[in-house]
Parts: structure tokens; sequence; C-alpha cells
């Protein structure tokens, strides 16, 4: 049997949140579910379940559906963000590749 991945509260409520306002830009943009579940090149089903805020749906999906109806994920214009994306990147650069918890000695000295 496949095991349930629980979520936070507020994890669910910012999916629940997410859902609704794709499902206002839709109707603000006088689409039917079908027409934006074609758009993205999903089935109305996994349009049903990004509306109502399932944990299910890849990333990816829920953000390109986002886009389609205007709703947007970040308060960036197009050259904010980018800049914005440059300096993660260049903070990204100067993390370690990896994050290695240091090894404790064993102390057997008797």
């Amino acid at each position: 049997m496949p095991r349930t991945r629980s979520y936070s509260r507020v994890t669910r409520k910012a999916l629940t949140m997410l859902g609704k306002l794709i499902r206002i830009g839709r109707v603000e943009r006088g689409l039917t579910a079908q027409e934006l579940a074609d758009r993205a090149g999903i089935s109305r089903t996994t349009l049903s379940s990004i509306e109502k805020g399932a944990a299910g749906p890849e990333i990816g999906i829920v953000f390109e559906v986002a886009s389609l109806v205007g709703v947007r994920l970040f308060d960036y214009d197009e050259r904010t963000f980018q800049i914005h994306n440059s300096r993660v990147d260049e903070k990204l650069t100067l993390l370690p590749k990896s994050v290695r918890h240091a090894v404790k000695e064993v102390d057997d000295d008797f």
C-alpha cells in the first residue's frame, strides 16, 4: 500500500489559496475548465485537483496553469526577476556543493 504524504497546515492553506486564485483567473478570462486544461496540456481531472488545492500535481504544471491565467507567483517584473535570479545564482555558487555532517571521532581509549 503506498504511503500517503502529510503536509503542514501552512502548505495545505497555501495550496488551497493558489488553487482558488487559479480558478478566479480562469473564470475572469472566460475559460472553461476544459479549455484551460487543453491549453496547459493536462487532463480536466488534473486541473480540478489544482483548483481544489491538492498536493499531487507536479509543481511545474501548477506554475504553468497559474501563468496561463495570470496568477503572479512572484512579485517581480521580468527584469527584476532576472536580477533576483542572478543574485540567487551567485549565492548558490558560494555555498558548498553538498552538506556533510562532521564525523565524530570515536573515543575508544579504555
